[in-house]
């Protein structure tokens, strides 16, 4: 087999371990592919290493490889059907959400095409006539790009862009559980024209095919997107070769809702928020927070919504959301469930695997919500990463900013009232990278996403995500150098 990309070159696992891929939504065999360990991470590296400091692209242009990612683009935007349903097969998810997955890695790919050819230096004022001093912008080297399982496209195109525009080399090393797009993803990256080596692509679990990354000494970068615990891993390998970090990790983001707020449609977006893709998403609204005046009639409509979720596979066209990806996790799910109710909790609906014998195969779990949660809860600290959703509720505005910062997290959140002053008010007060306004969910571009606290160091996306990938170099030059004298 030849599922592993190093030096320009596909080639097979050197211990020849192979990993069967296969749906979450009915067990279906998807693919079989290689599985490395650390002896391919290390040629990986060796190659990544070798094309950034003797090849071409640290050295091209910034027009020729905004060019090349446009072309990338394209490519994406072309095999959009056979990237969708790669995306649904591996996950589990709705194919639906899936093309929308893709649409996601065109426009990062075009947008960073776009932003790198017009980003320059500066001169910066010297204060005499004879010296001259120019701020500019470097690649930062070889970077090591880990990527989760929930959304594998998008995540990966959120790294690679950035690191390619501002002329790194890289190796990426996607979730063992879900692999395909980030193998289809390289033969485009060739196809578009990248010189041999700057992309490398090694498959393997976190242990034995990431791990040897975060501690290789030619790696300079290590971009982490994953759980909290595992995160905290990376950075303390990092450490010891002091690599530059960028890491996204965990969330568990309150989803605040005023009695004043628009009742019907922050109903709706409270199902949106943590059912998508059975809330297996790091940004998910899994904590409702809901004034006292309209908690009941607000969680009671939530509730029936929620029981009428129709759970389906990717290519169940009335199914409204997924499985979740493995057996495991589903079993982490349950004992979080359980874990809630034996702390107080009250069960509204859900938390059980669903009796329909046509999803008897899958690992689906039914959307739950746990209403009567208070600080101090575990349920309330960890992430469940399911569809499941907590419910606390608030007396005034003090109380909703004071409970919603409550957490170690701080990557994303809403807000919902019809006082825009408020709302303005209290978004600005919230410790999170992401506070959404009557909304949950939007994400573009060209806007910054990271968190603050526990869920992250980095800023990915927008103009903020290429800095991430480059170093900033001051160069100052006498135009005339004479002897100091201090000491004639």
């Amino acid at each position: 087999m030849t599922d592993l990309l190093i030096g320009g070159r596909w080639t097979g696992a050197i211990d020849e371990r192979t990993r069967e891929i296969r749906c979450p939504a009915d067990g279906s065999l998807v693919a079989v592919v290689d599985e490395g360990g650390g002896k391919d991470a290390a040629e990986a590296v060796a190659a990544a290493r070798q094309a950034f400091d003797q090849g071409p692209w640290p050295r091209t242009p910034a027009g020729p490889r905004g060019d090349l990612l446009l072309r990338v683009a394209d490519l994406v935007a072309r095999d959009k059907d056979a990237l969708a349903r790669a995306e649904s097969l591996d996950t589990g998810k709705r194919l639906a959400e899936s093309r929308l997955d893709v649409d996601d890695a065109v426009a990062c790919f075009r947008y960073y095409g776009r932003l790198v050819r017009t980003e320059t230096g500066r001169v910066v004022d010297t204060g005499t006539a004879h010296a001259v001093s120019r701020v500019v912008h470097e690649p930062v080297g070889v970077c090591a790009l880990i990527t989760p399982w929930n959304c594998p496209l998008p995540q990966t195109s959120w790294k690679v862009a950035p690191a390619l525009a501002a002329g790194n080399t890289f190796v990426l090393k996607p979730s063992e559980l879900t692999p395909s797009t980030a193998i289809a993803l390289m033969r485009l990256l060739v196809e578009a024209g990248l010189p041999d080596g700057v992309a490398n692509l090694v498959l393997g679990p976190g242990p034995e095919a990431g791990a040897p990354l975060t501690d290789n000494p030619d790696v300079d970068m290590v971009s982490f997107t994953g759980g909290l615990r595992t995160g905290r891993r990376v950075m303390a390998a990092a450490a010891g070769t002091v690599k530059r970090t960028s890491l996204e990790l965990s969330g568990k983001n309150p989803n605040v809702v005023f009695a004043d707020a628009d009742f019907g449609t922050a109903v709706d977006h409270a199902l949106t928020a943590v059912f998508r893709h059975s809330g297996q998403v790091c940004s998910a609204g899994a904590r409702l927070m809901v004034e006292d005046s309209v908690h009941d009639a607000f969680v009671e409509a939530v509730v029936h919504r929620a029981r009428g979720i129709r759970l389906g596979g990717p290519f169940d066209e009335q199914a409204q959301t997924g499985p979740l990806i493995s057996a495991a996790h589903r079993a982490r799910v349950e004992a979080y469930v359980a874990a809630g109710l034996a702390e107080g909790a009250r069960l509204r609906c859900g938390g059980i695997c669903p009796d329909d014998p046509a999803l008897a195969d899958g690992y689906y779990f039914l959307p739950t919500v746990l209403d009567g949660c208070h600080s101090g809860m575990s349920v309330l600290a960890d992430e469940s990463f399911g569809p499941v959703l907590t419910v606390e509720r608030f007396a005034s505005e003090d109380e909703a900013v004071r409970l919603a910062n409550d957490t170690v997290y701080g990557l994303a959140g809403a807000v919902w009232s019809g006082d825009e002053e408020r709302a303005r008010r209290v978004a600005s007060r919230l410790r999170l990278g992401t506070v959404w306004i009557n909304d949950y969910h939007p994400c573009l571009p060209q806007a910054e996403w990271g968190g603050f606290k526990q869920s992250g160091t980095g800023r990915e996306l927008g103009p903020g995500g290429l800095a991430e990938y480059r170093e900033t170099k001051h160069i100052w030059r006498n135009t005339r150098p004479r002897p100091r004298g201090w000491f004639a």
